[in-house]
This record gives structure tokens, sequence and C-alpha cells, in this order.
């Protein structure tokens, strides 16, 4: 069996970059040299992407990164498809790496877990495990006994924390998203509201998906990404059945398109009238990063 073709490098990483807004042209023109496709977010406080190439072209990129923007290593998280899942490279300016939509102090975070440490902490009785994505990503997969705040945007989170305070009260809150970027925002929220025990994913999902055997798993369905691929199952590989809805962008399981309000390319179980995501249409969705 040949390999895939192409790497799909997720990763963000924290650090001070002041002349962020001067890098922009020479990371797109590398991007573009090396015939890397995706979306690099760079900020004042770091950067945060999703890129696809060839091993070769990943590898000279990151190596640049590290080495003459970075001044340090990162890691990374690697997955692989035999087409590209990004149409173009965009290096997109920002105030934040994520937004909460509130202010965060960013000096202190949670608790990092490893996913081999994963599965003993969420197995506690004493410990609340939230998921901290999109409702549209909860819906392809999460985990066991996870709580999903059907929340459409993450700005939504602090929010419903506040309506749900008595739920975590007195409780170890344990914290997951796809690759690890929210959760950073989101314990350093929860420790400036006065949360003590508070935990989260190292690596997120991706990370847990890579290391930990599906037989001792306790992830059920599969993983939402920010790209063509929509999801990746347990081994990392592109879903083989999840798809999107083409009016209000959500989604969909095996399980949604067998449902009698599932019409190709005009209704879904989950469409409320308007497009609700209309933010992820598959054109638009590839080069959109939230990691």
């Amino acid at each position: 069996m040949s390999q895939p073709r192409f790497v799909i490098a997720a990763f963000y990483h924290f650090f001070d970059f002041p002349q962020f807004e001067a890098m922009q042209a020479p990371l797109l023109a590398r991007l573009t040299d090396l015939g890397v496709k995706g979306s690099l977010l760079i900020t004042r406080e770091g950067v945060n992407s999703t890129l696809a190439g060839t091993r070769a072209a990943i590898d000279a990129f990151l190596t640049y990164l590290q080495t003459e923007v970075v001044g340090g290593p990162i890691q990374w998280k690697e997955s692989f498809a035999d087409f590209q899942p990004f149409g173009k490279a965009r290096v997109r300016l920002k105030k934040e790496t994520i937004s909460l939509g509130e202010p965060v102090s960013m000096q202190r975070f949670g608790h990092y877990v490893t996913p081999k440490d994963w599965n003993n902490l969420i197995r506690r009785n004493d410990v609340v495990l939230i998921d901290t994505r999109n409702d549209y990503e909860v819906n392809l997969g999460t985990f066991s006994g996870a709580i999903d705040p059907a929340i459409p945007n993450f700005k939504h989170l602090p929010q419903w924390t506040r309506d749900n305070a008595e739920t975590l009260k007195g409780k170890k809150v344990a914290t997951f998203c796809t690759g690890g970027i929210r959760c950073e925002k989101y314990t350093s929220w929860l420790l400036d509201q006065g949360f003590e025990d508070v935990y989260h994913l190292q690596g997120g999902i991706l990370q847990y998906l890579e290391d930990v055997p599906e037989n001792e798993s306790l992830w059920r369905g599969e993983c939402f990404v920010f790209d063509e691929r929509i999801a990746v199952d347990h081994r990392l590989q592109p879903s083989a059945t999840a798809v999107l809805c083409l009016h209000c962008d959500h989604a969909l399981t095996a399980e949604d398109q067998a449902h009698p309000a599932y019409v190709k390319g005009e209704s879904c179980p989950h469409c409320r009238g308007a497009p609700l995501h209309a933010h992820n249409q598959p054109k638009r969705h590839a080069g959109r990063v939230k990691f």
C-alpha cells in the first residue's frame, strides 16, 4: 500500500511576536515557494495553523518557522491524506490566536494531562468533563461521558459556564478540544473566575487518537477537522462517511444522512431555517483554523 501523498500539520504556539505584521508577506512567500497550502494565523501572541503539503515541504516550512520566526521548538500534530485538503495558502493577521470573547490573563493554565493518563482522570466521579468545541464538531464524536454545551461558537462558552456554575461547583473540571488551543484560553479564563481544579488534555483529541490504542479508547465517533476531510477516524484517516449540510453547514454523521429530514444539498436534521454556519461552507471552510 502506497504512503499518503500529503502531510497535514496542525499546531499553535504562544510566544512574543511583536513583528507579526511585517512577517505576513515573507511567511506567505515561503509557503507558496514550498507548495504548502492551508491557513497560518499570526498574532502578537503567537501562531495558530493547519497546513498541508508533501513531507519534504512540511518539514522545510516547520524548520524555517522554528529557526527564523519562533526562535525555538514548537510541537505539531500530523495526519495524512491522499489529496490536498486546502485550496490555497493564507497568512492571516489577527488580534488573538483564538478569541474567547472576554479578557483572559493567559498567565496560568489548567493542569496538562497526557493522553495516557486521560482515561483515569475522566472516569473519576468528582470530575466534570466539558467538550469546548462547537456544536457541529461535537455532533461527529466526543468522549464518553462528556458534557456538550451545545454552543455555536467558542465565544458562547463563558456564558454557558456562568449558567451552569452549580454543576461545576466543587468538582474537578476537565476540558478538551481538537488540538489544545481553545483549552489553553478556556482553562486560563476558568482560573481567572476562581475555579481551582482545572485540567485539560495535552495535545488535544488529535494527540489522544494518535497515542491511545483504539481498544482502550474512550473516544466515540470521529473528530471534526477544519478542512475538506471534514473529519478523521481513530487512525487519523479521513472520514469515509461524514459530510457537511450544504444549507446550514452542520457536520453530519451517517445516521444524520439516513434521517428523513436529510435531502442532499438542501436540508438536514440540524437545519433551523436560515444557514447557521455559513462561515464553514466547504470552499471557504478549507482555509479556516480553529485548533
